[in-house]
């Protein structure tokens, strides 16, 4: 593993997102667009955004969901964080989020759904795993506020 997590994405606005040009920053990852879990999680850093920010901290979300997919879950949700594209799992495979899941009897690889703050050099400063979405987000702010 790499001392720092850097990456760059296709986001929901259509531009590519640099972490490098947004540090501090909250990273988050779900396993998929408007799914219920995943909703409530978006909505609820959504909703916490001005706080983010006044903290100075941006927050993004990472699924391996498409630009469009992302685009159309914005828009449905008025989600106001970015969403960013990771089809390739590269920066799941960086940040080690990729796990094997049970679905309905069967083992498949997803996005275990996690947490990471990067401090100003793209280093990880606190990580969640395997994060029940409700709540979360607030966590997370504390953390930022707080240390």
């Amino acid at each position: 593993m790499s001392d720092t997590y850097l990456f760059r994405l296709p986001a929901s606005s259509g531009d590519m997102f640099d972490a490098a040009e947004h540090l501090p920053l909250v990273v988050y990852f779900y396993p998929k667009d408007s799914t219920p879990g995943c909703t409530l999680e978006a909505q609820e850093f959504t909703a916490l955004q001005q706080e983010f920010r006044a903290a100075g901290f941006t927050v993004v979300g990472i699924s391996r969901d498409s630009v469009a997919s992302h685009q159309k879950f914005c828009q449905k949700y008025a989600l106001g964080i970015p969403l960013l594209s990771d089809a390739d799992e590269t920066v799941c495979r960086l940040f080690d989020v990729i796990k094997e899941k049970n679905m309905y009897g069967k083992k498949v690889l997803g996005i275990e759904r996690s947490t990471f703050v990067l401090d100003t050099h793209g280093q990880i400063v606190r990580a969640w795993r395997k994060v029940k979405a409700a709540g979360h987000a607030r966590e997370v702010l504390d953390f930022v506020q707080n240390g």
